[in-house]
């Protein structure tokens, strides 16, 4: 009798276990088939730890895939054949200004400006399965409603097969590309601009060097000439005193004398001398004026600058280069007296040449051509305006002139160095270079040196 009250279970009585038949071969084959058991559950236990280290592989690989893609700057979409967007990364989503879920499932074709390129990228868009497309430049809308220049790359998505499942399109933005292609172009223009400065002073060095040496070689016989020729004035007149006297004399009243005289147009080279004498003084005086004006234009910048006359400058400038101009260009120069500034005067003479020889361009070919030079004294600044009755400066042109290698003259008649080399030499003395243009036609040069007081 059990001590719990329940009968016993007849089926698990020790009796009915004696009484139970065993299976064919007896108890080894129940151990048989426990080994079987085992081998079976190892097996199990094996093919579970190896599935979830493929699983964490796998999770860790779409990780990564999913930081790649959202770590790319280029926009990525993933496409059915029929062009519906399965996939999109980050970039794409910021650039549109929408989710992934608003895009799911939506023809890539939407993304494009107009139904033009909607078109042409539909058109592009078929050879993707067998060829691909590759930098082809297409306007997509993005978020603020901008249209914006892509170049895309399409390349077909094939499943293991071979068979054709989408395609896969990047892009990137070309705006990035052309700021990058102007950042290069633009430090490119600045080493030539660099360059040429330096080509520009080097000349200017052997220029000067040049000129410097011939104006000395040509400063010795000039001043020989200018001394012998005011030597022969004084003679001149001595030989005029003496021939006087001669003439005065009793000796006058002889025929074969006075006949001599009249053979001989005595008289007439007195009367002549004093006008070739004054003549040749003239003439060497201003070679020499020249000379020296060619040794200070030559001569290197000195540290401290000096006091310059602009009438002197001026009237320089305008002499030369109307002496070398082509065409006849009348000049009126209105300066006060006595206009200085402090500063070189070589330079100061490059920049007026410039504006001087600017004007003369500007109005070649016009019958009436002039040019006027006004100075004046305004606000503690000397200032020099050069104005033209060409046909003045085009409005597209105005906020360029300055630049470096900037020109409208035609190719081999102009660097475009002239007025952006004068604008760097004004603003190293302190001033302004301006232009603009009247209001009855021409052009106008505004030249603003701060005045150096006599």
């Amino acid at each position: 009798m059990s001590t719990t009250g329940r009968p016993a279970d007849p089926e698990h009585s020790p009796a009915a276990a004696a009484e139970s038949p065993l299976p064919p071969g007896g108890e080894q084959a129940w151990i048989e088939v426990i080994q079987k058991m085992d081998e079976v559950y190892n097996d199990l236990l094996q093919y579970e730890v190896a599935l979830e280290e493929k699983n964490a592989a796998l999770e860790a690989s779409h990780q990564f895939i999913e930081s790649v893609l959202a770590s790319m700057s280029d926009i990525l979409i993933v496409c059915d054949r029929q062009g519906g967007i399965e996939e999109v990364n980050a970039s794409l989503l910021h650039f549109l200004g929408k989710s992934a879920g608003q895009l799911e499932k939506t023809p890539v074709f939407d993304l494009f400006a107009d139904a033009d390129e909607q078109a042409r990228a539909r058109a592009v868009f078929a050879r993707a399965g067998s060829d691909g497309v590759h930098d082809c430049e297409f306007f997509l809308r993005a978020g603020d409603g901008s249209t914006v220049p892509v170049s895309m790359n399409c390349t077909p998505r094939l499943s293991q097969t071979g068979k054709l499942m989408g395609m896969v399109v990047t892009g990137r933005p070309v705006g990035e590309l052309r700021r990058a292609y102007s950042a290069l172009r633009q430090a490119h223009d600045d080493l030539k601009r660099t360059q040429s400065q330096l080509l520009h002073a080097e000349k200017m060095v052997s220029l000067g060097r040049l000129v410097a040496g011939v104006a000395h070689e040509l400063n010795n016989p000039i001043s020989f000439v200018l001394g012998n020729v005011l030597s022969l004035k004084r003679y001149a007149g001595r030989l005029e005193t003496y021939l006087g006297a001669v003439h005065s004399s009793d000796a006058a009243a002889d025929p074969a004398l006075q006949a001599m005289r009249q053979d001989l147009r005595i008289d007439r080279i007195l009367a002549d001398m004093p006008q070739l004498i004054d003549g040749m003084i003239e003439g060497a005086e201003r070679t020499r004026d020249i000379v020296d004006a060619l040794k200070r234009f030559s001569a290197v910048d000195k540290a401290t600058p000096e006091r310059v006359s602009l009438n002197e400058v001026v009237d320089r400038a305008v002499r030369w280069v109307v002496q070398s101009a082509s065409s006849k260009l009348a000049v009126a120069v209105e300066l006060p007296p006595d206009l200085q500034c402090s500063g070189s005067s070589g330079q100061l003479q490059q920049v007026v040449m410039n504006l001087v020889q600017n004007a003369c361009d500007a109005v070649a070919g016009n019958p009436q051509a002039c040019l006027a030079v006004r100075g004046s004294v305004e606000d503690g600044m000397a200032v020099l305006r050069f104005a033209d009755n060409g046909p003045g400066i085009a409005e597209e042109h105005l906020g360029r002139l300055f630049e470096p290698f900037f020109t409208t003259k035609p190719v081999g008649q102009g660097t475009g160095l002239g007025l952006s080399i004068s604008y760097g030499i004004v603003e190293r003395h302190g001033g302004k270079l301006s232009a603009g243009n009247l209001a009855d036609g021409g052009a106008e040069f505004v030249l603003a040196l701060p005045v150096e007081s006599p």
